[in-house]
């Protein structure tokens, strides 16, 4: 699998960041909807979005909730914090953080969601194990992204375009499975979204 680093990641998100909106809000958009109702949020609910970006999905949380959204990207946070307040949302925090290095107590989230961010970190597993570990048990951890595809044809050329792939900031030889087995989680529910069922909407339980 080929490697990203962190170096490679802000670069390409702080290009990315002006355009970023414009290029995925409604390619992924029906991927986001699902995903966030998937999260099963409950009146005063705390949830974690790692990898909030510039901000898509908080028009699709419910208004009682608690939201802390997370970044590596200051200029996507930017456009996160700017939506913030257009939309005079007060239940929302953001915060400039490392998703391997989570800077939360144990338990401490009631759900937590990651959309399209697992293949854009450079270690996927410790991310998982972060989001597992600052989830409270029996919490709902929701993973939308792309990853491998089981078919020979697809997953060969997905390798062959990994390397440039990375100069943009993600992976595409990443795969479901084993990266949830390395993390210790199980999926409770699996669903295919977005273009061609192209992407990957898994629901975990925190055990």
């Amino acid at each position: 699998m080929v490697a990203l680093d962190y170096k490679q990641i802000t670069r390409a998100y702080a290009i990315l960041s002006p355009m970023y909106d414009l290029l995925f809000e409604r390619v992924f958009h029906p991927g986001r909807v699902a995903a966030v109702q998937l999260l099963d949020v409950k009146p005063n609910d705390i949830v974690l979005e790692v990898g909030i970006g510039t901000g898509l999905n908080l028009p699709l949380y419910p208004q009682d909730c608690h939201l802390v959204g997370i970044d590596l990207s200051r200029p996507m946070l930017s456009k996160a914090e700017e939506k913030v307040r257009d939309y005079g949302m007060t239940n929302v925090t953001i915060k400039e953080m490392d998703a391997s290095k989570l800077e939360f107590p144990d338990a401490h989230f009631d759900h937590v969601l990651a959309t399209y961010v697992i293949s854009a970190v450079p270690e996927p597993v410790q991310v998982l194990q972060e989001i597992k570990r600052v989830c409270k048990k029996k919490g709902h951890i929701v993973i939308l992204n792309h990853f491998k595809s089981e078919n020979p044809v697809v997953g060969t050329m997905e390798e062959l375009i990994a390397p440039l792939c990375t100069r943009l900031g993600f992976k595409t030889d990443l795969r479901l499975m084993p990266v949830l087995k390395a993390a210790q989680l199980i999926p409770e529910q699996l669903h295919r979204v977005n273009m061609l069922n192209g992407w990957r909407l898994v629901r975990c339980l925190n055990e």
